[in-house]
């Protein structure tokens, strides 16, 4: 059973078409880069593996099974201007609030839930800052409070949109060695990103999406530059090819 299945998916935005055709299966242990142009369609496709978006035509499953807003098995890192945070909670509470979905609005967090946020600050290397306000973070220590409190549902599906944007190399490696562990632990990883070079690098997988998919392999089988001008709209003299062949 595939973690994963995106069948013939054709989303519409404010009556335009957006997504036409889409068909994408992720297994588990993948690390899959979604790349292509802005307004390409990338965040609309997590958004609609999430049912946050109405699909117009096709299906997604996750584990075999219809997807629905709020489902526990998938993690989520959204790009950092959609949290608020000048929002007044500390570290591990904005981390906690990652499990609302599967505490419920109004229980209280127990042993379980304090161990996962535990855990997943962990994993993100903010343990010591757990009850600082996120309001005074750094931009690559909010960008990982993200990723904590998607971690903190144990999911076995993680959706990251833009996750490096705008980070010191530090955070960037630390956040990449982190995604690529998670697929070797077996979870399914699928990530929008606008950093070529890291994620031909690090992907077992990239999808060239422009509206529909363009192409989709392991990096060493889309060395065709047609593919990449296809899908960014770029010339045949582009340097972005020159970065992806030196990658």
């Amino acid at each position: 059973m595939k973690a994963l299945e995106i069948d013939h998916l054709d989303v519409d935005l404010g009556g335009r078409p957006v997504l036409r055709d889409v068909r994408l299966h992720l297994d588990r242990g993948e690390l899959v880069g979604l790349l292509g142009p802005n307004g390409a369609g990338k965040t609309t496709l997590l958004r609609a593996v999430l049912a946050l978006v109405r699909s117009r035509g096709g299906r997604v499953l996750v584990e075999g099974r219809p997807t629905r807003p709020g489902r526990s098995g998938i993690g989520y890192v959204p790009q950092r201007h959609e949290f608020a945070w000048d929002f007044p909670i500390s570290v591990e509470g904005a981390v906690m609030s990652g499990r609302t979905g599967r505490m419920g609005v109004f229980r209280r967090p127990g042993v379980d839930d304090w161990r996962a946020v535990g855990d997943a600050l962990d994993r993100v290397q903010l343990a010591a800052l757990r009850r600082r306000p996120v309001g005074e973070l750094s931009g690559g220590q909010r960008q990982r409070v993200l990723v904590a409190r998607a971690l903190a549902l144990a999911p076995s599906i993680l959706l990251l949109d833009e996750p490096f944007t705008g980070l010191d190399m530090p955070t960037q490696e630390l956040l990449g060695e982190l995604f690529t562990g998670l697929a070797r632990e077996g979870r399914a990883v699928l990530m929008t990103t606008h950093d070529l070079v890291a994620a031909v690098d690090s992907c077992t997988r990239l999808v060239l999406l422009n509206r529909k998919i363009v192409a989709d392999g392991r990096p060493a089988d889309l060395q065709d530059a047609r593919l990449w001008t296809r899908t960014f709209g770029v010339s045949a003299s582009s340097p972005l090819l020159k970065l992806v062949r030196a990658a």
